[in-house]
């Protein structure tokens, strides 16, 4: 079992920054892929970034230039630095891991971030 507990969420101007931590617990944290995704209200979850182990990330292409994911191993923690926010990035964020010993993801509750224009 894992478990993903989100923070750092909240109200923005556009134009502003947020920065997202994701604490994990229940197995190693360094073998651990993981990524962040957002769901607005009546839409689909999307992606938005990952990392795998050994460091290597990805993002989607709206956010790409604008967040910055990274992992502190030592500390068990998943961050996504927000940066020049949008309107548009309002959603919940959550957290996902995919442990290597895991052929099943595990999800945070999310927290919410709230951009205004």
């Amino acid at each position: 079992q894992v478990q993903l507990v989100e923070s750092g969420g909240g109200l923005v101007q556009a134009g502003g920054s947020l920065r997202l931590s994701c604490a994990a617990s229940g197995s190693p944290f360094s073998l651990n892929a993981m990524g962040w995704y957002r769901q607005a209200p009546g839409e689909q979850r999307e992606f938005v970034a990952s990392i795998t182990s050994s460091g290597t990330t990805t993002y989607a292409n709206s956010v790409k230039g604008r967040f910055t994911i990274s992992r502190d191993n030592a500390k068990s923690t998943l961050y996504l630095q927000m940066n020049s926010l949008k309107p548009e990035d309002t959603a919940v964020y959550l957290c996902k891991a995919r442990p290597s010993w895991s052929p099943v993801d595990y999800w945070g509750q999310g927290t919410q971030v709230t951009v205004s224009s």
